[in-house]
């Protein structure tokens, strides 16, 4: 498996659980280098953001490793939102995704209510790991 600072163009500037300032709001991260972060899932999708947030992370990083993703339940569709909204931003941009999930990509949605619209993340998801996506230039 290939660690943040494989990925990182300077490894040796990373900045290990660094906060970025996202819209006037400070927002933790596990490691930072240039334009490329890593981020726990409960940073991004457990708590209030908007979908300018992700806008935002999406322009000003180039590659975004996600970690500890929960398989999201019913109940839980607060998380499914910002997660489909995340992985919507991600996708329209070209940004490279490495994700760490506790479930295969199939079983990380298992709600009703979001079915519909999780499918459609499930398709994004598996097209950013073609080699068709991963060669597409970043669009910040």
């Amino acid at each position: 498996m290939l660690s943040f600072k494989q990925l990182a163009p300077d490894p040796d500037e990373a900045e290990g659980s660094a906060k970025i300032e996202i819209l006037g709001r400070l927002i933790d991260t596990r490691f930072c280098v240039d334009d490329v972060v890593w981020f726990d899932f409960q940073q991004l999708c457990g708590g209030p953001r908007s979908a300018f947030d992700y806008v935002e992370i999406a322009r000003m990083y180039h590659a975004l490793l996600l970690g500890n993703v929960p398989q999201m339940l019913s109940g839980n569709e607060d998380h499914a939102r910002r997660f489909i909204s995340l992985i919507d931003e991600l996708y329209d941009r070209n940004v490279k995704l490495v994700m760490a999930a506790a479930v295969p990509l199939q079983e990380l949605y298992v709600g009703s209510v979001l079915a519909f619209e999780f499918e459609r993340t499930r398709s994004r998801l598996s097209e950013m790991q073609s080699h068709e996506y991963l060669s597409r230039e970043h669009k910040p």
